[in-house]
């Protein structure tokens, strides 16, 4: 056994064909063929709605292109995502000095915004320069801070300190700054937006000599208001009194118009009563006239009535007379035949008492001298006719 113990042992090896080392060299083959293949192909590779896709080929930029999901494939070939959202920024610089020697500070804050997908030219122009400010927003954050330190002394250098502190004048620092950092921010493709000025620092001493000019300035100011407000008053005085002397002017004046005016309208009330005594004689004398007229003209028509009634009745008058010389001769010629023949009278007596009696009449001859007595009949009496004379 101890022979047996001593004699070496031969190491086992593996067999070439065992399925694990085949695996390890799959793997490790498909890891080498994905690294080479990342630079020949990339699929559905997504741009969000907040970035620019940048597509390169062979290293250099081949498209520049907006929201959505891309594939590509050639020789190295590769898609980068540049943010466009905006980066904010603040900045302090509580050193500097103004045109007039005077030390203040500013604080400033914005947004920086990268070039967009209508800014395509931009990021192909600038994109070998500024990769880094790009892709980086701290990067970007930190070149845009100094920047507008630069501008901020820009601005604040060129204006006296009552032009950079006092009332509206920051507006138009803020707008200088503004101006200022865009135009050197373009010089990166970047755009700087929403810019304030927030606070303008100033140092302990500035303040109070501030406060100092401020209160002299207050002070000035009040001296000025109370002398023109003394002036408001005597003007307004003066005012008064020369309005109560034009107010008595114009009561006198207007006393003296109402009172022409009376006179005129009483001089046209007496013209117009003239006028209308004048037209009222005027028509009294028409109205007698016409009366004159008519009475003349009914006098002219009775005085005709008159002469047309005398000569009616003188016409009257003479054919009465003829009508009655007319009677008269026939009675004249019958009296005279009366007269010449007194039988015919007889005859137109007896005539005339012939056609008096009737049928029924009684006819009682008595001697003249003689009067009828005539009893009625009636009951028991017998008529009796006495004719013994008297």
């Amino acid at each position: 056994m101890n022979s047996l113990s001593n004699v070496p042992r031969v190491p086992r090896r593996m067999p070439t064909g065992s399925p694990f080392v085949v695996l390890i060299i799959v793997v490790v083959v498909i890891l080498i063929l994905m690294l080479f293949a990342r630079n020949f192909f990339y699929a559905f590779e997504r741009v969000d709605e907040q970035e620019v896709g940048v597509q390169f080929q062979g290293g250099r930029i081949k498209n520049v292109v907006g929201p959505g999901v891309y594939t590509d494939v050639g020789l190295f070939v590769q898609i980068v995502r540049v943010s466009s959202q905006a980066i904010p920024f603040n900045v302090q610089d509580e050193e500097i000095i103004t045109q007039d020697k005077q030390r203040i500070g500013l604080l400033v804050s914005g947004d920086i915004f990268r070039p967009n997908i209508s800014q395509a030219d931009t990021i192909q122009a600038l994109w070998a320069q500024y990769r880094s400010i790009y892709l980086q927003d701290e990067l970007a954050r930190n070149r845009m801070q100094d920047q507008a330190r630069q501008a901020m002394k820009v601005c604040v250098g060129d204006r006296t300190f009552d032009d950079a502190v006092v009332g509206t004048a920051r507006d138009v620092l803020r707008q200088c700054i503004d101006d200022e950092l865009n135009a050197r921010a373009a010089n990166f493709g970047l755009r700087v937006e929403n810019l304030v000025v927030p606070d303008v620092i100033l140092s302990g001493a500035v303040q109070t000599a501030l406060d100092a000019i401020v209160q002299s300035r207050l002070e000035t100011e009040k001296a000025a208001q109370d002398k023109l407000r003394a002036d408001a008053q005597a003007d307004a005085e003066q005012a008064l009194q020369e309005g109560e002397i034009r107010i008595a002017q114009s009561r006198i004046q207007e006393e003296a118009r109402q009172q022409t005016a009376l006179a005129e309208l009483e001089e046209q009330k007496v013209a117009a009563q003239r006028a209308v005594i004048e037209a009222e004689r005027a028509n009294e004398l028409a109205r007698v006239e016409a009366q004159r007229l008519v009475i003349e003209a009914e006098k002219q028509t009775e005085l005709l009535a008159a002469q047309r009634d005398i000569e009616i009745a003188q016409s009257l008058a003479i054919a009465a007379i003829e009508q009655a010389k007319a009677q008269i001769a026939v009675e004249t010629a019958l009296a005279e035949l009366y007269a010449v023949r007194p039988e015919y009278v007889q005859l137109l007596i007896a005539q005339a008492n012939a056609s008096a009696l009737r049928n029924t009449d009684k006819v009682i001859f008595t001697a003249e001298g003689m009067t009828p007595t005539l009893v009625l009949p009636g009951p028991g009496i017998v008529p009796t006719v006495e004719t013994s004379p008297q």
